[in-house]
């Protein structure tokens, strides 16, 4: 069975209503990003940032996952598939894909400050967190996300896995967001690569093995799927 290894940014779950976090005037949510999703903000105004992901959370409940999700986890039945996303929400796995890893991190979880391998998933009836809040230890937690100025652990993981790649698909991400728009560059010579975004970026001269589908996800996956079936 061939391995199919997806690539996925906000545009992917644009569809199911989630907003994306970084706008033209540097604005998540009506808040300045780098003081919700940075290593500094973080460490400014705890308060605040605890406070704008217990809005996320109860935004991303209330969504669900769209066609281009479901597209994604049913060529399960047909390849090896690996999701990478960029995203924090769970639509991937709600959807029911089997292998997700998540590079910036996971909306729904939250983790200790004291032991940043202690993770803890959140349910939907308890979704809300303060700097008040401790784990059973007795520490303080933290979002379960990768802020501005801290290193992005699983892009070692995900570039062995876009390594091995013998099909590798892109969607809705504007491969601009570093250091994950450069794993592309990991898949080896040669392999087939789709690239699905309404407003797709510009590809390197050199790189002729990409196919641009250049429509919103929903509908790339769908005709994505017909290509590599047929």
């Amino acid at each position: 069975m061939k391995r199919l290894v997806v690539l996925t940014g906000a545009g992917v779950s644009a569809e199911s209503g989630i907003k994306t976090f970084r706008d033209a005037d540097g604005l998540w949510e009506n808040y300045p990003v780098m003081e919700v999703a940075s290593h500094t903000g973080f460490m400014r105004n705890p308060a605040l940032v605890h406070k704008f992901y217990n809005e996320r959370r109860h935004q991303l409940v209330k969504c669900e996952p769209n066609a281009a999700h479901y597209g994604l986890a049913e060529l399960e039945k047909d390849f090896d598939v690996d999701i990478i996303t960029q995203n924090v929400d769970n639509l991937h796995e709600r959807a029911g894909s089997s292998r997700v890893l998540h590079l910036h991190g996971e909306l729904m979880k939250i983790r200790s400050m004291r032991h940043e391998e202690r993770v803890y998933t959140l349910t939907p009836d308890n979704l809300d967190t303060s700097v008040d809040t401790r784990d059973s230890y007795g520490d303080p937690v933290r979002p379960h996300i990768v802020f501005f100025e801290e290193a992005v652990p699983n892009i070692t993981p995900a570039s062995e896995i876009v390594r091995q790649a013998d099909i590798l698909v892109i969607i809705g991400t504007s491969l601009v967001v570093y250091p994950a728009a450069g794993l592309m560059y990991y898949a080896r010579k040669g392999t087939p690569i789709y690239y699905i975004d309404p407003n797709p970026a510009q590809i390197p001269y050199d790189m002729d093995n990409v196919t641009v589908i250049a429509k919103p996800a929903t509908v790339g996956v769908a005709e994505l799927k017909e290509l590599l079936t047929r």
